[in-house]
């Protein structure tokens, strides 16, 4: 799959590979939103003969025009927890890798869903192992698993709240974007299934459809969010002023302050600060005082955090 990864947050500007970066990205999602298009327009006309009818109006009314787009965060944005974790649980049971790199995965994820936060180590741990994990893969054979592990995985984690949010943006005849550091792929994935407008995600190199296991400039991190936000801007005509961005990091800040209507889903600390200074919009869809403190969804098995909480704290006693 491709690349996943994310930098270390730190303030900085862009740099040519956040550039390079976010240019790959936009002219990737520009090309995989066309198919979308085509694929969407294909079903509109099956629904309309057979009789479906129109989906019921959103509870959130946005007012938008041509010139209007909404960019969506994905990790604890639209969807609870990270993709590339759950992308990664799918390949495992695939047999991809071994139990010890599970582990990894195991504490990463239980460290993300704990804290609420991108932890720069263990992120540059999921994306070098990632890298390792598909290199020499063909690109159509990881796409194929990766809309099973969106059924299996992914399809129950999406936020209803941040959906409707999409949708009233959709419904008000306004393009929208995922725009995530997880693989491109994975990402245009969920936003086909989302019936969103496509998505922005870190390319991954491919020659002749196979993976090389190296990135195109950097992952969509921070900054590299925000450049390819302006280019795909650039290039489909749109005035960020009239724009949207919805995240639920701090690391988004870059991407957030470039629209006219930034919105905090979910805020970690330095987020919430950030957007009640600046008088921008929040929405927190989880439920109960623990879950809005650490990002823990509320209806998420005790079960399955104990287990993902010692499988951490095993491996880190092994490390120590």
């Amino acid at each position: 799959m491709a690349a996943l990864g994310w930098l270390t947050p730190r303030r900085r500007s862009a740099t040519a590979r956040s550039v390079l970066a976010g240019e790959a990205a936009a002219e990737a999602a520009r090309k995989t939103s066309l198919q979308l298009e085509r694929e969407r327009e294909g079903a509109a006309a099956e629904a309309a003969d057979t009789g479906e009818g129109k989906p019921a109006e959103p509870e959130f009314p946005v007012v938008g025009d041509s010139l209007a787009a909404a960019f969506f965060d994905l990790d604890n944005t639209v969807m609870q927890g990270a993709a590339i974790f759950h992308f990664g649980r799918g390949l495992y049971k695939r047999k991809f890798f071994q139990r010890r790199e599970l582990a990894r995965f195991a504490w990463q994820q239980a460290w993300f869903r704990l804290a609420g936060v991108e932890d720069p180590e263990h992120m540059q741990d999921a994306r070098d192992s990632a890298l390792s994990i598909v290199q020499g893969h063909r690109v159509a054979e990881l796409m194929s698993i990766g809309e099973e592990i969106y059924d299996e995985y992914m399809a129950d984690r999406i936020w209803p709240g941040t959906r409707a949010l999409a949708q009233a943006h959709l419904d008000a005849g306004q393009k929208v974007w995922l725009v995530t550091a997880a693989p491109v792929e994975t990402a245009t994935i969920i936003a086909r299934r989302l019936g969103l407008t496509g998505a922005l995600g870190t390319v991954a190199e491919s020659v002749d459809g196979v993976y090389t296991g190296r990135l195109v400039g950097e992952p969509l991190h921070g900054p590299a969010k925000a450049e390819a936000v302006r280019a795909l801007a650039a290039a489909e005509g749109l005035d960020l002023a009239r724009c949207a961005a919805y995240s639920d990091s701090h690391n988004d800040i870059p991407m957030l302050s470039l629209v006219g209507h930034p919105y905090a889903i979910n805020p970690d600390t330095k987020l919430r600060k950030h957007a009640r200074d600046r008088e921008w919009r929040l929405r927190d869809y989880r439920t109960g005082r623990k879950a809005a403190k650490v990002g823990i969804p509320a209806a998420a098995g005790v079960g399955a955090l104990a287990g993902g909480t010692a499988a951490a704290v095993a491996l880190h006693r092994r490390r120590r």
